[in-house]
């Protein structure tokens, strides 16, 4: 059999791009940095100016316990917080519901009222910290949450800043977080636009995900396309509902993955930025800020192998130094073990030293957009655009985000990818280091993070201690005001929060919105 020669080999990214041997010319533009199309980073000096925010995602347990890990990375050096939150937390159920057993506190901490909030952030000043908050279903409650917890502490709401991921249609197509129908859901989103211009207007009121679409097994494109056509679907119910696309276009952020195809994804990033640019200008916006996307990386969960796990540390810090070149706002780090359980102390640490690193040591934040210019980043960039748009079109002829996600085009999409890659692996036709290639006998790692089932009776006793000593009379009111405002149209943010500050529970008000609203299946 002829074996196969360099020149004859073909080079192909998972997007399906072909990678040319050798790039020799590129019409490179001349746009700068800060300017529209914003391809070359949002502002003008990028990290000479500023180093972008770096989060460390954690919660895990009792708000009790994930406030001490806030407090450690907060000492380490994080200069902003990631909350994770339960799987309870995430689809609207106390800790006390029969479908919680098994899950409160695993995957992120259980919050079920206002409570386990003030102790989540007991030490630490809303006003002089930004936040982030995977939360998306609820994001309503756990938004009015932070708000009540804020004025509590005598913040004012107009400097509190941050975001609550609030991407439901991600959920339908890549996660399953979801507990409405995707109507009501955008309902609900569109009243937290309207809502948080009004009264917390540096919040960052959505964050629209790639994230999870590339986790769930999505090429690089597909997350690009699937992530703005999302994007889009937000954008026009709020012009629907009557609001300026030049203010709350301001607060929208994304959410993007890191993989370990370093160019690829560097281009990514650019290529995104000047596609909503462009997408934005056509929706209707004048300002500059408005057209921006601002965007936070994590690095890739499931690129992490359980196999010789402290290769993993060399992944992440590819895909760290991949997000900063190309322009990242705020990133997250995965720890090494991360594959086995939730990550160790340590792990978080080498985890949140890696950005450090990158940022004080490596040299690549001296300049803005440091590979402008080359042949291959530029025609890729282009290549990723390219096949981005032709994925956006064929939504825009199903009529949106909302009709694809529906007809199964864009989970069926996601899952043919993830079906060729895992077949790419098996077959060795994909090197996964440890994996595939390069296998060697290994100790069990014994350094593994878990969290006790006893937590959820922890939980469960603090409900009912909160019920017996609140005033339910309030309670029972609020939650009526909720349903009233579900059914009439009413904005529903101002009911959750005095609902909030009087004590009722994540899963009574979701409950009274399942009553309005139905649940999606």
């Amino acid at each position: 059999m002829k074996k196969e020669t360099s020149e004859e080999k073909k080079f192909i990214t998972d997007s399906g791009i072909e990678i040319a041997r050798v790039y020799t010319e590129h019409a490179t533009s001349k746009e700068q940095p800060g300017e529209f199309p914003f391809t070359r980073g949002v502002q003008s000096d990028m990290y000479r100016s500023r180093l972008w925010t770096m989060r460390q995602y954690a919660g895990f347990s009792t708000a009790e316990e994930s406030n001490k890990r806030y407090h450690y990375l907060l000492a380490q050096g994080t200069t902003g917080l990631s909350v994770a939150f339960d799987l309870p937390t995430q689809i609207g159920f106390d800790s006390d519901h029969e479908l919680s057993e098994g899950e409160v506190g695993k995957a992120g901490v259980a919050i079920d009222s206002l409570k386990d909030m003030e102790v989540l952030f007991d030490g630490i000043s809303l006003e002089t910290i930004t936040t982030s908050m995977t939360i998306n279903s609820t994001a309503s409650i756990l938004l009015a949450l932070y708000v009540a917890l804020a004025k509590k502490q005598g913040a004012d709401l107009k400097k509190i800043s941050g975001t609550i991921q609030n991407d439901i249609l991600k959920e339908y197509a890549a996660r399953g977080t979801y507990i409405y129908p995707p109507q009501p859901s955008m309902r609900i989103i569109t009243d937290i636009f309207e809502y948080c211009s009004k009264e917390v207007p540096r919040w960052n009121t959505i964050s629209i995900s790639g994230y999870h679409i590339r986790e769930a097994g999505s090429t690089a494109a597909q997350e690009l396309a699937f992530t703005l056509a999302n994007g889009k679907a937000y954008v026009r119910a709020a012009l629907e509902k009557g609001l300026d696309i030049n203010v709350f276009g301001k607060r929208l952020s994304f959410f993007f993955n890191a993989h370990n195809n370093l160019f690829q994804e560097v281009a990514k990033f650019r290529a995104a930025r000047r596609m909503w640019a462009s997408i934005m200008k056509d929706l209707g916006a004048t300002e500059d800020r408005a057209m921006m996307l601002r965007f936070h990386t994590q690095t890739g969960g499931s690129t992490l192998t359980a196999q010789q796990p402290m290769n993993n540390i060399m992944r992440v810090t590819l895909q760290a130094l991949s997000a900063v070149l190309g322009g990242t706002q705020s990133l997250h780090t995965n720890g090494y073990d991360e594959a086995l359980s939730l990550p160790t102390e340590e792990a978080a640490r080498i985890a949140l030293r890696t950005q450090q690193i990158i940022g004080y040591e490596s040299g690549v934040t001296d300049t803005v957009d440091p590979l402008a210019g080359s042949f291959f980043v530029e025609s890729l960039t282009d290549e990723l655009e390219k096949k981005s748009w032709e994925y956006i079109n064929k939504i825009e002829a199903m009529g949106g985000s909302v009709k694809a996600i529906e007809a199964g085009y864009i989970q069926n999409e996601i899952a043919g990818a993830s079906y060729r890659y895992q077949q790419d692996v098996q077959n060795s036709g994909k090197i996964l280091v440890g994996v595939n290639q390069f296998e060697m006998e290994e100790k069990v790692f014994d350094k593994v993070f878990s969290v006790d089932d006893s937590i959820r009776q922890v939980q469960i006793e603090k409900i009912k201690t909160l019920k017996a000593q609140r005033d339910n009379a309030a309670v029972k009111n609020c939650l009526a005001k909720i349903e009233q405002d579900a059914n009439n149209g009413t904005n529903l943010m101002p009911g959750i929060i005095s609902a909030v500050e009087n004590y009722a529970t994540l899963g009574e008000i979701s409950d009274v919105m399942r009553k309005v609203f139905g649940e999606y299946r």
